[in-house]
């Protein structure tokens, strides 16, 4: 079985080594750039499964990359940079990364974002059933259950689980998750999302006071996180 690829791309060679000797001896092919103009031809030529960039690229600003690659890369992209403003993480998530770590980082948190946006990609792409403890969604018949027993959820409710669960493991910033669901004249209105959150917790978590599924990325957005599955 062909080991999953990644590539990284990082002007730092002292960060490009780190990240090539970690993830080698976790079961990945790694594979460098040390500018947006090498990882860009590297990526066209040879797509990896999954991209980790850095913003503070020496030819070409991070965020442009990322608007370039989204425009036809569709495997997942993480953001490793020490550029951890809250308009950077917000501008890069809704640009369509799929979650940002600010240097310096954890080892295990990295390698758990990792393992959780390559799921994601795998679950969209082999099963309409998606599972994640005690809860079912079947996103071909639009059904949730839990325990079993279905769950009633108003339109907008399923619409926004459905988003969520899609994108499992990957914090949707406020704006992102209003524009999709309510549409591009809503993004201002934060309180939607707050009542809506709030009764999908109330309908879906075990304890809503306590959300284990419905995580809170404080001035960012939000995380959905199957209970069954490593973060």
């Amino acid at each position: 079985m062909a080991k999953t690829e990644i590539l990284v791309i990082d002007d730092e060679p002292q960060i490009r080594k780190l990240l090539s000797i970690t993830l080698g001896s976790n079961g990945y092919f790694v594979k460098q750039a040390a500018s947006a103009k090498e990882g860009m031809m590297n990526i066209a030529n040879d797509p990896p499964d999954m991209v980790i960039l850095d913003l503070g690229l020496p030819d070409e600003c991070g965020h442009t990359v990322l608007q370039k690659l989204r425009e036809w890369y569709t495997n997942p992209i993480l953001i490793l940079s020490v550029q951890n403003s809250e308009d950077d993480i917000i501008n890069a998530l809704d640009s369509g990364a799929n979650d940002y770590l600010s240097k310096p980082f954890r080892t295990g948190e990295l390698l758990a974002r990792i393992r959780s946006a390559l799921r994601s990609t795998i679950q969209e792409e082999c099963s309409p059933i998606i599972t994640c403890g005690e809860l079912q969604i079947d996103l071909s018949e639009r059904t949730v259950k839990k325990n079993g027993e279905l769950i009633k959820l108003t339109a907008t409710e399923y619409a926004l689980l459905a988003l969520f669960v899609r994108n499992e493991g990957k914090v949707l910033t406020h704006q992102y998750l209003l524009r999709d669901v309510w549409g591009p004249g809503y993004i201002n209105q934060s309180q939607y999302l707050r009542v809506f959150i709030a009764q999908l917790r109330k309908k879906i978590e075990n304890d809503p006071n306590r959300p284990e599924l419905f995580l809170t990325e404080s001035g960012v957005g939000y995380r959905f996180i199957c209970k069954n599955n490593e973060l």
